[in-house]
C-alpha cells in the first residue's frame, strides 16, 4: 500500500529560514549537541568536518552514522544525537510531498488515518508509515497562529488525536486474516500447537507494538522539523531535543528516563572502579616522611634527592549510607544505592539504611542482586520506614540512627546523606547529626536539589549544611564526579 507522493531525497537538505554555509551548520550542529550535554569540543568539530569531505551528502544514512562516529563518545548519547541531526540535516524542507499531493476534494480526518495506519502497521510498511505521520502532523498537529512566533506542530496534540496505541489488536487480526501471524497453527488441539500459537501471537503482539513505537517517534521528528523551520533549530533544540542520561535531573526524570539511569549503572560502576582502583595504586607508596627524608639529604649536602615515604595504609573504607526514600527523591536515592552495590567490592564495608521519619537498615536487600524488581518498592514493602505519619521527617530518623545504629560508624567510616533536606517543619536535630559526624572519619550530604533553591520553602539545606559538607547533587555526571573526587579511598 502506498500513499500518493515521490519518496524523500537521500540527501540532507540544507535549505532553511537562514540560508547558510556549510561549516556554519556544523558549527552550530556541534554547539547544540554541546548544549544538550555530549562533550563535542573543537577537536571533534575538525574530525566532523573530515567526515563530511570523505562521504559527502549524497547518502543521508550514511553521512549520520559518520557523524555519530566522530560525535558520540558513550551510551546513552545516540537518541540525543539524532534527534538533532534530524533537525539540522533533515531528509527534506518545506511541506512534505504527501501533504502536497494529497487530493485536496479528500477530506481526511484522524479516522481515516487510523485507518491507513493499521494497513501500514499490518504490511510493515515503513514508507507508507511516514507519510501517514507526515499528513497526521500536517492535518492534526498544528498549533498557534500561522505567521506568528507561537506557529508549530505538536507530536502530542498529533497522537493524542490519532491514539495509535489502540490499533494492536485490530492490526493483529488483519494480520492474522492476511496469515502474517496472529492466528493459530495447523494442528492447534494438540498443547504443544497451543503454546507454539501462544509464542506467535506473543510475538506478533511485541512487533506490533514496537512499530507503534517507531510511528510515534516519527510523528515526533516530523514535528520538531516542521517547527525548526518557523521557530528556529535553536528553540527547538533547547525545547524538544531531550537531555543527555547524565544530564538528566534526577528529580525531574520521568520513568522512561529512570529506567534509563538504571541501565547506566553497571557500565558508570565498571568505569568507576577503574578510576579509584588507580587512585588506590597511586597511594600505595606513601606519604612522604618529612624527618626520614631529610635524614637522607644530609648524605647529599642538605638536598633531598631520595625522598622516603611513610609506610602504606592500602585498607580500604569503609561507607554507610543514609538515604531518604520518600517522594521524588527515591529515584535519586535508589540510583546510588545501585552504584553503591555494584562498586561494593571498592569498600571493606557497606552498610545501608533508609528513613522516611524512621530508620531502618537495609543492606540485605540492597546486597540481594537477584530481585530483579524496583530497589525502591522492596525497601518500602520491607523496611519500617515511617511511624505515625508518612511525612519526611530528618531529626527524627537521625535520632533514631544515634540511637540504635551508631555502632555502624568508625574512624575508618565514611558517612554520605542522601535527601533534599526537606523537613516539612519538623525539628532539625543537629545534635544527632552532629554525633554521627564525630565518630565518622569523612560525612558528605548529596542533595538533589539544586543549590539555588536550598533554604527555600520547607528546605533546611542550609542548616545541615553548617554541619555537614553538602554538596549539589542533580544528574549523573555530579555524583560521578563526587565519586571519583571527593570519595576517600
Amino acid at each position: 500500500m502506498r500513499l500518493p507522493g515521490r519518496a524523500r531525497p537521500e540527501a540532507p537538505a540544507l535549505d532553511g529560514p537562514v540560508h547558510e554555509d556549510l561549516e556554519s551548520r556544523l558549527v552550530a550542529f556541534v554547539g547544540a549537541l554541546r548544549s544538550k550535554g555530549l562533550p563535542a569540543g573543537t577537536s571533534e568539530t575538525v574530525d566532523a568536518a573530515a567526515v563530511i569531505e570523505v562521504l559527502g551528502l549524497d547518502d543521508r544514512n550514511r553521512l549520520r552514522e559518520g557523524l555519530a562516529s566522530a560525535l558520540v563518545r558513550r551510551g546513552g548519547q545516540r537518541e540525543v544525537f539524532d534527534m538533532t541531526f534530524d533537525l539540522f540535516f533533515p531528509a527534506g524542507t518545506g511541506v512534505p510531498q504527501a501533504v502536497l499531493e494529497r487530493d485536496d476534494e479528500l477530506e481526511l480526518g484522524a479516522e481515516d488515518l487510523r485507518d491507513l495506519l493499521a494497513m501500514a502497521l499490518a504490511e510493515q510498511d515503513l514508507r507508507t508509515m511516514e507519510q501517514v505521520a507526515e499528513l497526521a502532523v500536517d492535518l492534526l498537529g498544528e498549533v498557534g497562529t500561522e505567521g506568528t512566533s507561537t506557529q508549530g506542530w505538536s507530536a502530542y496534540q498529533t497522537l493524542d488525536r490519532m491514539a495509535p496505541q489502540t490499533l494492536v489488536a485490530r492490526v493483529l487480526q488483519m494480520r492474522g486474516a492476511a496469515g502474517t501471524g496472529g492466528g493459530q497453527p495447523s494442528g492447534a488441539g494438540t498443547g504443544q500447537a497451543d503454546e507454539r500459537g501462544q509464542v506467535t501471537d506473543r510475538l506478533a503482539r511485541e512487533e506490533t507494538r514496537r512499530a507503534v513505537e517507531a510511528f510515534r517517534q516519527m510523528v515526533a521528528s516530523e514535528a520538531r522539523r516542521r517547527t525548526a523551520e518557523v521557530r528556529g533549530r535553536e528553540v527547538v533544540t533547547r525545547h524538544a531535543v531531550r537531555q543527555d542520561s547524565g544530564q538528566v535531573d534526577f528529580l525531574s526524570a520521568n520513568r522512561q528516563q529512570l529506567e534509563e539511569l538504571r541501565a547506566m549503572v553497571r557500565p558508570l560502576s565498571r568505569k568507576l572502579a577503574t578510576k579509584l582502583a588507580a587512585r588506590r595504586r597511586r597511594a600505595r607508596r606513601g606519604r612522604i616522611d618529612v624527618r626520614r627524608t631529610m635524614r637522607r639529604s644530609m648524605g647529599t649536602g642538605g638536598v633531598p634527592l631520595r625522598p622516603a615515604f611513610a609506610p602504606p595504609h592500602p585498607a580500604r573504607p569503609e561507607l554507610v549510607l543514609l538515604c531518604d526514600v520518600s517522594g521524588s527523591v527515591s529515584g535519586f536515592s535508589s540510583f546510588t544505592m545501585l552504584l553503591v552495590q555494584a562498586l561494593s567490592d571498592q569498600f571493606s564495608r557497606v552498610r545501608v539504611f533508609a528513613f522516611v521519619n524512621a530508620m531502618d537498615e537495609v543492606t540485605e536487600i540492597v546486597k540481594d542482586t537477584t530481585h530483579g524488581g524496583d530497589l525502591g518498592e522492596r525497601i518500602h514493602a520491607e523496611a519500617r520506614l515511617t511511624r505515625w505519619h508518612t511525612s519526611s521527617d530528618y531529626g527524627e530518623a537521625f535520632g533514631d540512627f544515634a540511637e540504635d545504629f551508631l555502632d555502624a560508624v568508625g574512624p575508618r567510616t565514611s558517612v554520605i546523606v542522601l535527601g533534599d533536606a526537606r523537613n516539612n517543619n519538623q525539628s532539625a536535630n543537629l545534635g544527632a547529626l552532629s554525633t554521627i559526624a564525630r565518630r565518622a572519619k569523612r560525612i558528605f550530604w548529596l542533595n538533589p536539589e539544586h543549590a539555588s533553591r536550598w533554604g527555600l520553602g520547607d528546605s533546611i539545606a542550609p542548616t545541615y549544611a553548617d554541619v555537614v559538607e553538602m554538596h549539589e547533587c542533580c544528574t549523573v555526571d555530579q555524583l560521578t564526579r563526587f565519586v571519583t573526587r571527593l570519595l576517600p579511598v
